[in-house]
This record gives C-alpha cells, structure tokens and sequence, in this order.
C-alpha cells in the first residue's frame, strides 16, 4: 500500500482505525531492497557519483520502501556483464553507458553516444519530445528491462595519445580505447580498437598495452591520472557529443512495483541526468587549467581526421541498418537532431558568439 492510499484510508472515519491497524504492518512488509550493478569501479569521477545518485534519491524518495543497494564493477559481476544479469534477474537494475551492450543490438547506442551525433541537449530534445523514451523503452521490452536516462558526461574529449595526430594515417596500427560505435568507426582508420572497462584503462595505458585513450574529459579524467602517463590531450573528440548514461530496471521487478514507485525510478533518473551533467560541465573548465599547468599539451584535430572521422562515423551508423527498429531509433534520432541544432544555432549558437565577440 503507498503513502497515498493510506493516508485517504485513515480519513475515512468509521472504520478507520481498524483499516490503519490492518494497513501499518502491510506497509511496513512492503520495504524491499533492490540490487543495482554498474559499469563502473567503485569511485570513479562523475559515472560512479551518479549511479550513487540515482540510487540515494529512490531510497530517500520512497523513505526507505526502496532501498537502492549498489554495486560497483566486479563486486558481483563484471562491468560488461551487468546487462545480462539484469535481464536474467541476478540483479535488479544496472546503471552504466548502454553503447557498450550493441553487441546486444545497436540501437543502443544512440542512448549513450554515436559518431557525429548528439550534443547533451539535443539527446534530452529527442528522447522526452521526439519519440527517443519511447524508442528505449521499445528496445527494452526485447531484452526484459524498462530504460531511463540518468546520468550526462557532455561533451567528450578526444583523448590521450603518445604522439600527436597530424592526419588520419597515424590512427593505422594504432592500439586505442574507444567503445561502442565510435570505436568501430575508429577503426575504419586502421586503429587496432580496444573495449576496456573504465577501472581497466589506467594500467593497460601505463603498461603500454593500449597506445592512447578516451574516457571522459579534463576532470573525470584528471582524476584517472592519465596526465602521469602521456601529454598529448586532444579536447574535442568525435565519437561522444554528449554522452547520456542510462538506468535499467528488470522489467518483471519493475512491474511489480507500485506506480508511485515506478515515477519515483523515472523522476530520479532524469533529475540525475541533469545533476550529473552539471557536474561534469561545472568541473571541466578548472581541471583543465590544472591539466595545462601540470605540463600537458592540449590539442584539436587538423580539420583532415575530422574529415575521415566523418566519412568513418557515417558509414558505420548506415551498416546497421535492418529496416526495423534500428532504423526506426536511427532516423528517428538524427531528424530531431538536426531539428534542434537548427534553433540552437539561430538562437544560442548566434547569442554565444556575439557575447564573446563583445566580452572577449
């Protein structure tokens, strides 16, 4: 019985007293702990602080009818396998990047991040005006779980190299990190592409086992310490524009729930999103001055390996086409991308670069 309909029975007079007797203990028999595992290991900057989130506000919201137990990578299952035990029912929710599960079907990219797609505002855009939920929760219903987002890295650099990158020939032979389809379009230019779980990439960068990596940007990355390794750092990557995290409940464990709990897991996913997403921006600008400070080399892309990123990315995303729900979430997704970039443009984009024209 929720909060709700408790309270209207103790107002019903009569025989009230007897129903909230009958009620309080049903109630307090109710209180049940969910299991969440996770893509990341216990700490990590940002993605662990909003699986943490995400799991303190159910409990807070539920006054503890939901108690949201987490599990970092490897404490019960593997980073990569936090999927599978969740749609078997080993586990009742995972929190983690869904790009890393388009072994399971593509279309779960978009919910994290694909190559030349959405900035962090433009993924909201479409996933709560243009069909994007409802697209998650189409491919969800395939795979047993209920999806949200919860949880925004923005904008993603492009990452940590031995050497600098003077065109798209010096990504050939070269062994570098980078999931989902991003890392399949990287590879396109000759890079031998790596999939290594978040806690896994300082030491296989140390050790020299993969040549260079993405993660996240300055500050999640400043806290990994790949500055204490390598000094080329390249600020604007391809493959990330805004990358959006992602809570899936089992569905059979999400049914079961009441309703009001239900909106609980929903509100407490988006209010991550945004919170998360803050901290990532709010944390940026000063890591990277840090960053610079302590010796290392910021960089962009010549405009030729965004040119070959570009040609990579686009036929990468057009081969997984199966005239089904990957093109329905493909499609779906870049005309609302390109619906809003053209108001954000006109708008914010011609505001911003007046502001700095005029306040340097």
């Amino acid at each position: 019985m929720d909060r709700r309909s408790f309270l209207k029975t103790s107002a019903i007079g009569g025989s009230a007293a007897a129903a909230t007797a009958l009620a309080a203990p049903a109630y307090a028999q109710g209180k049940r702990t969910l299991t969440m595992v996770t893509t990341w290991g216990r700490g990590l900057a940002g993605v662990f602080d909003a699986a943490q989130r995400a799991a303190d506000s159910i409990t807070a919201m539920t006054d503890g009818q939901l108690t949201v137990e987490v599990k970092a990578a490897g404490e019960l299952v593997g980073a990569f396998e936090v999927f599978d035990a969740v749609t078997a029912g080993q586990a009742d929710m995972y929190h983690g990047a869904d790009y890393y599960f388009v072994g399971q079907h593509p279309g779960y990219a978009f919910f994290t991040a694909v190559p030349f797609g959405m900035t962090a505002q433009e993924l909201v855009n479409w996933y709560y005006f243009d069909g994007g939920m409802e697209a998650h929760d189409e491919l969800g219903e395939l795979f047993g779980l209920k999806s949200f987002l919860c949880g925004n890295t923005g904008a993603q650099a492009g990452g940590w190299y031995r050497k600098e990158i003077n065109g798209p020939e010096d990504f050939n032979g070269l062994k570098f990190r980078m999931p989902g389809l991003g890392g399949e379009a990287l590879g396109k230019l000759g890079a031998s592409v790596q999939n290594l779980p978040g806690s896994e990439v300082y030491q296989a960068l140390a050790s020299g086992a993969i040549d260079g990596t993405e993660w996240i940007g300055p500050w999640a990355d400043e806290k990994a310490g790949f500055q204490e390794i390598t000094k080329f750092y390249y600020t604007a990557g391809f493959h990330e524009p805004g990358a959006g995290l992602s809570l899936a409940t089992n569905r059979e464990v999400f049914n079961s729930l009441s309703p009001a709990h239900q909106k609980v897991i929903e509100i407490a996913a988006a209010e991550t999103h945004q919170w998360n997403l803050a901290q990532f921006l709010s944390n940026n600008g000063a890591a990277l001055q840090r960053l610079q400070s302590a010796g290392v080399k910021v960089l962009s892309f010549p405009d030729s390996v965004w040119d070959a990123m570009g040609a990579a990315a686009m036929e990468t995303l057009e081969s997984k086409r199966d005239g089904d729900l990957y093109d329905k979430i493909y499609d779906g997704a870049m005309a609302s991308m390109k619906a809003s970039s053209a108001w954000i443009d006109a708008s914010e984009g011609a505001y911003r670069r007046q502001r700095d024209r005029i306040l340097g």
